[in-house]
């Protein structure tokens, strides 16, 4: 009896301690805290200085495609711009960006077609994307250069990426302006 009580008591030991790894890294992976904490990111848009917009004849950024956020696995709202800077390079730019924080979020240009509800959670990564880099935070008006080279007439949608869980926080599709 005493030897059974030993055994179950080593046993218990092991027990506690894999619950303890488990949860560790449970918590390392998924990162709950973050659900609570906001990062907020206020840019100026690139190119748009009083300087520039006071010599005559000076070329200003310019829309030329835009769409509006919608919520996926997260609720996610705010505007989606491609601007053409003065210098003929593209920026991507989120305003009033509102989405929830999360581990590993990134900002994707894609073809993937945009679609709304639980059906466009897992699809941007199923063909072309390019990444923009992290999201600098999770709201805010923020900017992510577009690497030059980049085809844009083959990218239709935005999406902010949860790259850990290859998910969608939100998404955006894009409209061309003229």
């Amino acid at each position: 009896m005493v030897v059974v009580a030993r055994v179950l008591g080593r046993w218990k030991w092991a027990l506690l301690g894999a619950g303890v790894v488990v949860l560790g890294l449970g918590m390392f992976w998924f990162q709950p805290w973050k659900l609570w904490q906001n990062a907020t990111v206020q840019e100026a848009l690139p190119g748009s200085s009083a300087s520039a917009s006071a010599k005559p004849g000076a070329a200003q950024p310019r829309t030329v495609a835009e769409g509006a956020l919608i919520s996926h696995e997260h609720t996610t709202s705010g505007t989606v711009k491609v601007i053409r800077l003065a210098d003929g390079s593209h920026t991507l730019r989120l305003e009033n960006l509102d989405t929830s924080n999360g581990p590993d979020l990134r900002v994707w240009l894609t073809d993937a077609p945009f679609k709304e509800g639980v059906a466009g959670w897992r699809v941007f990564d199923d063909g072309q994307y390019v990444s923009l880099g992290k999201l600098k935070g999770n709201k805010g008006d923020q900017n992510y250069e577009i690497p030059a080279g980049v085809d844009l007439s083959k990218f239709t949608s935005v999406t902010i990426w949860c790259d850990r869980f290859d998910v969608s926080f939100g998404a955006a599709p894009l409209a061309a302006r003229a």
